[in-house]
């Protein structure tokens, strides 16, 4: 038998220690890579048979036989055996051969239904003998569980319209009889169900939280100019008041100036490596083949830019950052798809031997504070400053501008001591607020509240504060920012669709600015408390 070389393929090393054992050639891929094709929990019986899903997480290929699956110790028939794709075509497996084919791209599935099997509820091991080009021949041996339905229990669903006015009534019946809760005002909206498909799944209703107006407040950026009611949806009294405030403060002294300057979202792959020599070794060629690197992800988008790779090599592992601009998206799914391409043509091109390949490391820190971002930015890195005089400090602020600056120290020293992820007061606070108002994926404040304050004080007893939040993750465009609710907030910012998100980067920066000077004034005149006594409760 002669065993093609491919072009390609998961890894070049791996193809080379195929081992042949009666007439099959078994690829001599890792486990933890190779049992990636299987999808745990397919297995079930079905009207035409058992069956069971195997799905391409790997690279594109295409599907040139199946010679053997094995239930439980017992061979099936191939006569017995077909393969369904995802858009429900079946296939004999005399069907499929290297000429007649079957496409299986990255994230395609195929099912193997088997005639006259059955299998009962517990566990089972499957074996699979299949061909795929550029792979060759593969074998996947796995044992998969069949729970019991009743066991498992879940929300209802509607397989065909999961949004439909039956499908939402459905789950208010079974929260009413799981819970006594009747949903009277979660089910209570304007919006039609239907919009929120990509956004939600298992719709019950809205969860109307109260919006309150800020400001306006006046920007001075190069993309933000004039001044721009600020939506912030809250329970927390004495929040927008005190928003409003500090916004005031900054009209005042002629608008907060704002500059973005970083813009760049990123994925962390990590690749393992049998030692750090070869880890470094790999680490030189990926960077020898950018260009081509940047063209395999940029295939897959539109907006997406790669425009950098950044390397961090530890132990036995490389881990890189690959930096994309997304235009007016976020684009954490956008960025995470064309890594994957790019990494997969980095592990079908490269000679070297990969142990084992992650397309995240946890080191994009994604949704989670960290040092390397607040050094390398994720997101927009933008910056919001304001000089307030003397004046504008004491009549409308309460409180003496060298007050805020000694207490900006003592509060720098106690975050370093803490170990906070800011200086700041309370970034969060405001940011959470507008994300909720505007469809943000309002888990990124836990990035975006990583701000860093800085004061000064002027010879002329004036005070310069500025904030830098080096990973702040908005979007104009995509996720949940074309909800109708949300969609609104942003028209009421002016930063609706696309050409907006560096605008609207801006004004959150400068929405923070203003929450930092409002706070800051009340801690150091002492007005903390009172002001939440007075506006703040709701009991």
């Amino acid at each position: 038998m002669v065993i093609p070389t491919p072009d390609s393929g998961v890894l070049k090393r791996i193809y080379a220690n195929l081992v042949g054992s009666g007439g099959f050639i078994s690829l001599d891929i890792p486990d933890r890579i190779l049992q990636r094709l299987y999808t745990y929990g397919s297995l079930k019986d079905s009207d035409g048979g058992a069956q069971f899903e195997i799905k391409n997480r790997l690279q594109d290929a295409k599907v040139t036989g199946v010679s053997r699956v094995v239930v439980d110790g017992e061979r099936v028939p191939v006569e017995d055996i077909r393969l369904v794709t995802a858009d429900e075509k079946v296939y004999e497996l005399d069907d499929v051969d290297e000429e007649s084919y079957i496409n299986f791209p990255v994230g395609r599935t195929v099912t193997v239904v088997m005639d006259d099997v059955t299998v009962t509820k517990g566990k089972h091991n499957i074996e699979i003998d299949f061909t795929a080009a550029p792979f060759g021949d593969l074998t996947l041996d796995v044992t998969d569980t069949i729970r019991s339905e009743e066991m498992v229990g879940g929300i209802p669903r509607d397989s065909e319209n999961n949004y439909s006015e039956d499908a939402i009534r459905m789950r208010h019946e079974y929260i009413e009889e799981e819970t006594g809760a009747t949903l009277e005002h979660v089910g209570s909206y304007s919006i039609d169900p239907e919009v929120t498909e990509g956004n939600v799944e298992n719709f019950v209703g809205v969860a109307q939280m109260p919006i309150g107006v800020a400001g306006p407040v006046k920007v001075d950026g190069e993309h933000a100019q004039g001044e721009y009611p600020i939506p912030l949806a809250t329970t927390e009294g004495t929040l927008v008041a005190s928003y409003s405030r500090g916004m005031k403060a900054i009209n005042l002294s002629g608008g907060a100036k704002t500059t973005v300057v970083d813009d760049n979202m990123n994925r962390a792959p990590v690749f393992v490596f049998e030692d750090a020599r070869n880890a470094r070794d790999f680490r030189d060629w990926v960077f020898e083949h950018f260009d081509t690197i940047k063209e395999k992800a940029e295939a897959t988008t539109s907006t997406g830019k790669l425009v950098r790779i950044e390397d961090y090599l530890t132990n036995n592992h490389a881990h890189f950052r690959f930096d994309f601009t997304t235009g007016d998206a976020a684009g954490q799914n956008m960025v995470g798809k064309a890594t994957f391409a790019a990494c997969n043509w980095i592990l079908s091109e490269y000679d070297g031997y990969v142990e084992n390949f992650y397309l995240e490391g946890n080191f994009a820190t994604d949704k989670k504070a960290s040092k390397i971002n607040d050094l390398q930015t994720r997101g927009k890195r933008v910056t919001a400053e304001v000089t307030l005089s003397e004046e504008t400090m004491l009549h409308h602020l309460g409180v003496e501008p060298s007050s805020i600056h000694h207490h900006a120290q003592v509060a720098t020293l106690g975050s370093f001591f803490s170990g906070a992820n800011t200086n700041g007061a309370h970034p969060a606070n405001g940011l959470a607020s507008l994300f909720i108002a505007t469809g943000q994926d309002e888990a990124n404040v836990a990035e975006s509240s990583a701000a860093m304050v800085n004061t000064t004080l002027l010879n002329d007893n004036s005070l310069h504060v500025s904030v830098t939040i080096p990973s702040l993750i908005v979007a104009t465009y995509g996720g949940g920012t074309n909800l109708p609710t949300q969609r609104e907030c942003l028209e009421m910012l002016d930063c609706a669709g696309g050409g907006n998100v560096m605008k609207f980067a801006e004004i959150a920066a400068a929405t923070v600015l203003a929450g930092e000077l409002s706070l800051a004034s009340a801690i150091s005149a002492s007005d903390w408390v009172t002001s939440h006594d007075e506006l703040g409760r709701n009991r």
